[in-house]
């Protein structure tokens, strides 16, 4: 692309004062890192990707699947048919419609034995993630890393996003001590609002832009949580870390370090997910022995192995996701029966 073309492609937004050609350029040597390429994740990709961000790294684990096409606005009805990975998918629309910037997909399970590795060089992280685990675990290495992030969720109606800025703001432990315990909503027992995840990721989208371009004295320093259905809206201080926040005042980094962190987890829309092994397979080779068990098919990057009532979605790496139960020790003896121990 040519600077003509690439000035004309930014040009209404470098008419913003707010931006400006500055601005731009520092946008266009900006390096991000997004959790999560899924509702909230899939369109801060779109919109950053659209914005010239330099380059973008998508961290996901999951597959495309038809319920996701409803609110994540990246995929189609091929990357639903074909399964792929939603990192794979969407570094593929992105490159579509921007194909100056570089985008960095990785299919992958974030964890505290990776994080370094798949945070390197990032100068901000933002959240597209689905649960918690992983939120901590984003907390604990930015604030240890002073690296700024950028929380973001949405559920039914609902969407809440902070900004984190280590040593300047509070913390997601600062607002929240500890994970939530028990049951809590999620897409799957209640339901989303595409429109609430649009929403609700466009004003981080703008918060990222904010901090990329330098313009701090912006940056919102609240908890902003807001309902589109009920029209309620709220804001919580959150100028300020808190003194006594494990993470900031004390700096225990137990998310960091995989303190009691489990290798089986629930994965939603009646999933488990088995991690706890990272060893490469030959998806091809792993195609050929299952297909006298059930149905199977693969690409590249993902295998898909149906017995009834049981799908198991295998990943290179090793990791599956056992689709048809909840219950982890049927997840494990599935996993140890089709694809080994």
């Amino acid at each position: 692309m040519t600077s003509l073309e690439r000035d004309e492609r930014y040009s209404r937004q470098v008419l913003f004062p707010g931006v400006g050609a500055e601005g731009q350029h520092k946008l266009r040597a900006a390096r991000i890192t997004i959790v999560g390429s899924g509702a909230t994740g899939s369109v801060l990709a779109s919109l950053l990707g659209r914005a010239g961000v330099g380059t973008i790294r998508i961290i996901d684990r999951d597959y495309v699947e038809p319920s996701n096409l409803q609110r994540q606005s990246l995929f189609d009805e091929a990357d639903a048919s074909e399964s792929l990975p939603k990192a794979i998918a969407a570094a593929r629309k992105i490159a579509a419609f921007n194909s100056e910037i570089v985008v960095e997909p990785h299919v992958a399970d974030l964890t505290p034995t990776n994080i370094e590795a798949l945070f390197e060089g990032a100068q901000l992280i933002l959240d597209g993630t689905d649960n918690f685990e992983a939120r901590y675990l984003i907390n604990d290495f930015a604030v240890k890393n002073s690296l700024p992030w950028i929380y973001t969720a949405a559920v039914g109606s609902y969407g809440v996003t902070l900004n984190v800025l280590p040593g300047k703001t509070a913390c997601l432990a600062c607002i929240f001590s500890n994970p939530p315990q028990g049951t809590f909503e999620t897409c799957e027992t209640a339901g989303i609002l595409n429109s609430a995840v649009n929403l609700v990721a466009s004003i981080a989208a703008t918060e990222a832009i904010k901090l990329l371009v330098g313009a701090d004295e912006w940056l919102r320093r609240t908890l902003l949580s807001f309902d589109v259905w009920r029209n309620e809206r709220a804001e919580v201080a959150a100028d300020r870390p808190r003194p006594d926040c494990r993470v900031c005042g004390e700096h225990e980094f137990s998310h960091l370090a995989g303190v009691g962190r489990p290798h089986i987890t629930l994965c939603g829309r009646n999933s488990v997910q088995i991690h706890e092994r990272d060893r490469p397979v030959d998806l091809a080779e792993m195609s050929q022995r299952l297909k006298p068990l059930g149905t199977v098919r693969h690409n590249d990057f993902v295998l898909k192995f149906w017995h009834e009532p049981y799908e198991i979605t295998l990943f290179p790496d090793g990791r599956a996701i056992i689709k048809g139960t909840t219950d982890k020790t049927i997840a494990r003896s599935l996993y140890a029966r089709y694809v080994g121990s």
